[in-house]
C-alpha cells in the first residue's frame, strides 16, 4: 500500500485567528525596557501592560471590554521609583495583581470597583492614578519576575538579581521562604499541586525545588546556549518543558522528567529554527497543547504533547512581530465557538491584538472532549495552610459544561494524575529535525502498536483451532499458505501477530498471473484473501458459494474428462456423494491436449482406472477441506465479534479522556 500515515488527532486542524481591528487595543505605549519578561498579563477580565512612562515606573490596566483607541491621558498604576519589569494577576482575586520593579520592591495593587481606562477623568478633568495597597521589601536588587501560587491564596513568588527566589505571604507582607541560586533566575513555574517549583538560571541549570523543605529535589544541565531560557510545568503531570538555545544559537525545546533531570531531556532537544528571539511557552493542560510565541517574530507555533513527544500541529503566522504575549485562563474562553485559547500579543509596541485559537467543529452541542473541567478562581488552600505544610492534589476545578449552559458553576477538587515512568534515554542529547514529522510511519508504529497489543491481549484471549490435514494434501502450496495464515497467532500471548497482517493485500497481487488457473486454486485464493482481512465479516453461505464455485469446472476441463465421468459413475455408489467427487475430479484434472481425443480405447480405459483411484482419494480430501473451511469461517466470525468488542472499548476509552 502506498501513501503516508497521518497521525490521528482531533487538534490537527486547530487554527489561530486575530481579532478585527475594531476589537483591538490601540494607542498603547508598551515599555521599551529590554528586560526579558512577557510585558503583558491577563486574567480574562483585565489586561496589564508595562507602560512606557516617565517619572518612575508604571503600568496600565485595561478592562478587556474597553476596546478601541486609548485616550491621550490614561490612569496608571504608579508607586515604583524605577521601571516595572513584570506583573501577575492573583488567580483568586480578579482585582488584585502584583508587580516587580527595578527598585527591588514588589507592589501589591487592588483595582478600584469603579475603575475605567477610557473614562478616568474626575470632576476637575484630572487623571487619578492608582496607588499600591502595600510594598514588599526584602530583595537587595531588581525584582525581575513575580508569580502567584496556583492553589494557595495570597502566596507570591518573586525572583531577583540577588540570585534568590522568595515566597511571600501577601496578606501579612512577610517573606516566608528564600530559595538561593548560584545565578540569576530567568524563569520559574509551579507544579500542578503547588508543592514544587521549577527554575532555570543564567548558569544554564534546570532545578526542581521542594519549596517548603527549601531543598533541591534534582537538577540538570539545560540548554547550552548563552541566551535566557524559559520553563513551564506541563499541567497535571511530572513533565516540564524548557525553551532555549544551542551553542549554534538554534532555538530548542526540551521535555524533561521533573524528578529525573540528571538523565537529561527525554529523547533529545527539538530544534525549532535559527531565529534569535526567545520562545515564550504557554501550556494548555486541558488539550495537552504547548504554544510557543517568539519574541521579535510574528509566528506562534503549537505542538501536541503525547507520550513525552511533541507533534507539531500548525503555526499561526503574522507579518507583525510581538515582544509580549499573554494567555487568559481556560475558564474565560468562548466555549460556544470552540475557542480553546485566548491570547493577546503586542504589535510594534503601539497596540495589542487579541489572537484566539479554535477547534473547527460545527456541532451545536457542548464539546465534552475538548473542554474538561478547568482550574477555577476558588483557592484550594489558604496561605497559612500551605506554609504550614498542608497539600492537595491540585486546584479547585470548575465545570466547563455549566459555564456553557449558563447555569450556576459547580466546583470539585482535583485528582492526582498517575505519574509517568521515566524513559530510559541516552544521556547524550540528540538533535532532532526542525519539526517532528506527523506523517512518519515509524512514529505511527511507535504510538499505535503498544496500545494495540495491550488491547488485543485483553480482547483476543482465545486459543485458535489446530488444523491437521493429510500429508499428500499439505503438498499443495496454496493450501499450505492458507494454513499458515490461519495459524499466524502468537503462541505466547494468544494474539494475532500484527506484523504479519497484510491489510487486505496479497503477494499474488504483485506477481504476474499464470496462463491457466484451476478453479480450485481460485477458490483457495479467495479464501486466503478473506482470512487476511480481519475486519470483514463473511457468512457461511458466502463461503459455501466459493466452494461450489471451486467445484464447477470450466467447459474445456469438462470436455477433457467425459470418458472418466462414465466409468466413475458406474463404480461409485450414488448415495456416497459420487457427483461431488466426479466434479472435483474434473476440477483437479489437468487440461488434456486436443490430440488426446484420438487416443486408443485401451489408453482411455487406463486413464479411467487411474481417475477412479484419484477420485476416491480426492473425495476424502474434499471432506477434509470442507472441515478446514468451516473451521476458518467459525474462527473468522469469532474474530469479528471480538473486534467489535475492541472497537466499543476503544470508543469508551476515548470518551473517558
Amino acid at each position: 500500500m502506498s501513501g503516508k500515515f497521518v497521525r490521528a488527532s482531533k487538534y490537527r486542524h486547530v487554527f489561530g485567528q486575530a481579532a478585527k481591528k475594531e476589537l483591538q487595543y490601540e494607542n498603547v505605549k508598551v515599555t521599551n525596557n529590554a528586560w526579558d519578561s512577557n510585558l503583558i498579563k491577563t486574567n480574562g477580565k483585565f489586561l496589564a501592560v508595562n507602560w512606557n512612562a516617565s517619572g518612575g515606573g508604571a503600568f496600565a490596566v485595561i478592562p478587556l471590554n474597553e476596546v478601541g483607541k486609548s485616550p491621550d491621558q490614561v490612569p496608571l498604576f504608579r508607586g515604583h521609583t524605577a521601571q516595572v519589569l513584570d506583573t501577575d494577576f492573583d488567580p483568586f482575586n480578579d482585582r488584585r495583581l502584583a508587580s516587580g520593579s527595578d527598585d527591588s520592591k514588589i507592589g501589591i495593587w487592588d483595582i478600584p470597583e469603579n475603575y475605567s481606562f477610557h473614562n478616568a477623568l474626575d470632576e476637575n478633568d484630572e487623571i487619578s492614578h492608582v496607588k499600591p495597597t502595600r510594598m514588599l521589601s526584602g530583595h537587595s536588587r531588581k525584582v525581575g519576575h513575580v508569580l502567584f501560587h496556583p492553589l494557595a491564596q495570597n502566596v507570591l513568588a518573586s525572583s531577583s538579581l540577588d540570585y534568590t527566589v522568595k515566597l511571600w505571604d501577601v496578606e501579612s507582607g512577610e517573606n516566608k521562604l528564600t530559595l538561593k541560586h548560584p545565578d540569576m533566575v530567568t524563569s520559574m513555574s509551579f507544579s500542578y499541586d503547588g508543592n514544587y517549583l521549577a527554575t532555570v538560571a543564567r548558569d544554564k541549570k534546570l532545578r526542581v525545588w521542594d519549596i517548603r523543605a527549601n531543598k533541591i529535589v534534582c537538577e540538570g544541565q539545560a540548554h547550552s546556549g548563552a541566551k535566557n531560557q524559559r520553563v513551564v510545568w506541563l499541567g497535571n503531570s511530572d513533565r516540564i518543558a524548557t525553551t532555549g538555545f544551542s551553542k549554534l544559537s538554534d532555538r530548542q525545546i526540551g521535555i524533561w522528567d521533573a524528578f529525573n533531570l540528571e538523565k537529561g531531556d527525554l529523547g533529545g532537544f527539538y530544534t525549532v529554527d535559527q531565529s534569535s528571539g526567545i520562545l515564550m511557552p504557554f501550556y494548555d493542560d486541558s488539550n495537552k497543547i504547548l504554544y510557543l510565541a517568539g519574541k521579535g517574530d510574528g509566528n506562534i507555533r503549537y505542538y501536541e504533547l503525547q507520550n513525552d513527544e511533541l507533534f507539531e500541529l500548525s503555526e499561526y503566522q503574522s507579518t507583525e512581530p510581538q515582544r509580549g504575549f499573554a494567555v487568559a485562563p481556560k475558564r474565560t474562553v468562548n466555549i460556544k465557538e470552540n475557542e480553546v485559547v485566548k491570547g493577546f500579543k503586542t504589535v510594534v509596541d503601539q497596540y495589542i491584538e487579541p489572537v484566539s485559537f479554535y477547534v473547527p467543529r460545527r456541532s451545536e452541542e457542548f464539546q465534552e472532549d475538548i473542554y474538561p473541567d478547568a482550574p477555577s478562581d476558588k483557592p484550594a488552600l489558604s496561605s497559612e495552610e500551605w506554609f504550614s505544610g498542608k497539600s492537595v492534589d491540585g486546584p479547585i476545578l470548575v465545570s466547563m459544561r455549566k459555564l456553557y449552559e449558563g447555569a450556576d458553576p459547580t466546583f470539585h477538587e482535583s485528582k492526582k494524575a498517575v505519574h509517568l515512568s521515566a524513559k530510559t534515554v541516552d544521556p547524550t542529547p540528540k538533535s532532532k529535525e526542525p519539526t517532528p514529522s506527523v506523517n512518519s510511519e515509524t512514529t505511527a508504529k511507535k504510538h499505535v502498536e503498544p496500545v494495540k497489543s495491550q488491547v488485543e491481549k485483553k480482547s483476543f484471549d482465545f486459543e485458535p483451532p489446530k488444523i491437521s490435514l493429510k500429508e499428500n494434501f499439505k503438498s499443495d502450496l496454496s493450501v499450505n499458505k492458507m494454513l499458515q495464515k490461519s495459524s499466524d497467532f502468537d503462541s505466547e500471548n494468544n494474539t494475532e501477530d500484527p506484523s504479519r497482517d497484510t491489510s487486505g493485500w496479497d503477494e499474488e497481487d504483485e506477481t504476474p498471473k499464470e496462463p491457466e488457473v484451476l478453479p480450485m486454486a481460485k477458490a483457495q485464493s479467495k479464501l486466503e484473501k478473506e482470512e487476511t482481512i480481519p475486519r470483514t465479516s463473511k457468512s457461511v453461505n458466502e463461503a459455501q458459494e466459493h466452494v461450489s464455485e471451486a467445484t464447477n469446472p470450466s467447459s474445456e476441463i469438462q470436455k477433457s474428462a467425459n470418458v472418466a465421468t462414465s466409468s466413475v459413475a458406474e463404480a461409485e455408489d450414488p448415495e456416497n456423494k459420487s457427483s461431488r467427487a466426479v466434479e472435483v475430479s474434473k476440477a483437479t484434472t489437468t487440461t488434456v491436449p486436443p490430440s488426446a481425443g484420438t487416443a486408443s480405447t485401451s489408453s482411455n480405459t487406463g486413464k479411467s482406472l487411474g481417475l477412479k483411484q484419484s477420485v476416491e482419494k480426492l473425495s476424502s480430501l474434499v471432506q477434509s477441506l470442507e472441515q478446514v473451511v468451516n473451521t476458518l469461517i467459525a474462527s473468522n466470525l469469532e474474530k469479528d465479534d471480538r473486534l467489535q468488542n475492541l472497537e466499543s472499548k476503544i470508543g469508551e476509552l476515548i470518551q473517558q479522556k
